[in-house]
């Protein structure tokens, strides 16, 4: 090997081992600014690097850590979910057990109306078998009365005497008509009144229509005049609350009476009465004479109450 051959690979060994060498070589041919230049661009490239792999880094644990919040949040998610689909299930439970609840009282509701329709039927049919009967007998009377008619005719120039004592036995059996004619009068408005009274209790007719049947019973029987005495009741003494109040007041004989009317007497009707003539007594500083109450039907522990407060329940209507 030459000795320029030699010096050669001694000149490039330094330059790949010996920085300042080379650093020195390069300055010579004005390379040594590009050299540092490319070094340092060389350890900003390898910095760089290792902050793209450190933010790589910390970009998969951000992600890891995203991951792993958005399956918790949507394990809680589908807990919540699964909570309210729960509590769809048990009301709609609730709300089949409630339709099947209505369904039965709607069901005893219809099956109670039918039995007050078969009832009503049943009771129009025995008062038209009622009537039936009673046409039948005032038929019969009519064909009665025409034969003795008949009789009397014959025998009329041959027996005035025994004609007169007919006609008064026809007198008489007048008279028996219209007696008969009366009590039945009198039947028919009572089977009346009692079909009233339930049509009343079962919400057929209304009450206030009731009651007025009863007053105008007062006033053609028992000649009372029945008034209504109205009175604002502001400290709310009768029910509580502040409302008007009405009683019925009957003067007869200068007594005072009062009246209550009502198809249906209940405790608590001759309580709330009660409540009325201690109210019309403060206002008025008049005690009543007596207290009634008129109704067809009163319950056993109304009566029994009635008889405690000194009321006299009149059921005979």
């Amino acid at each position: 090997m030459s000795e320029l051959e030699s010096l050669k690979r001694k000149i490039l060994k330094l330059l790949k081992e010996d920085i300042e060498f080379r650093y020195a070589v390069a300055g010579l041919i004005g390379l040594e600014e590009l050299l540092r230049r490319l070094d340092r661009n060389e350890r900003e490239l390898i910095k760089l690097r290792e902050d793209m792999i450190k933010g790589f880094e910390r970009h998969d644990r951000e992600l890891a850590k995203l991951r792993e919040d958005m399956n918790r949040g949507f394990e809680r998610y589908d807990k919540i979910l699964e909570k309210h689909w729960q509590e769809i299930q048990k009301l709609r439970e609730d709300m089949n057990r409630g339709f099947k609840r209505h369904d039965e009282i709607l069901e005893r509701h219809w099956q109670e109306i039918q039995k007050l329709r078969k009832d009503m039927i049943e009771g129009f049919r025995r008062h038209d078998e009622i009537l039936r009967k009673h046409w039948e007998e005032i038929q019969r009377l009519r064909e009665d009365m025409n034969k003795l008619r008949e009789d009397m005719n014959k025998g009329f120039k041959r027996h005035d005497e025994i004609l007169t004592k007919h006609w008064e036995e026809i007198q008489k059996l007048r008279e028996d008509l219209n007696k008969l004619r009366e009590d039945m009068n009198r039947g028919f408005q009572l089977l009346k009144r009692h079909i009233d009274a339930l049509g009343a209790r079962w919400g057929i007719i209304s009450e206030e229509a009731f009651r007025e049947g009863l007053r105008g019973i007062l006033e053609e029987e028992l000649g009372l005049k029945v008034e209504k005495w109205t009175h604002f009741d502001e400290e709310g003494l009768v029910f509580g609350y502040p409302s008007q109040i009405e009683i019925n007041i009957a003067i007869k004989d200068k007594k005072v009476i009062l009246v209550e009317l009502s198809s249906h007497v209940r405790a608590s009707d001759v309580y709330i009465f009660k409540k009325k003539v201690e109210f019309y007594e403060k206002i008025t500083k008049r005690k009543p004479d007596r207290l009634l109450m008129i109704t067809p039907f009163a319950d056993p522990q109304a009566l029994e109450l009635a008889k405690k407060l000194g009321i006299q329940i009149y059921t005979k209507v």
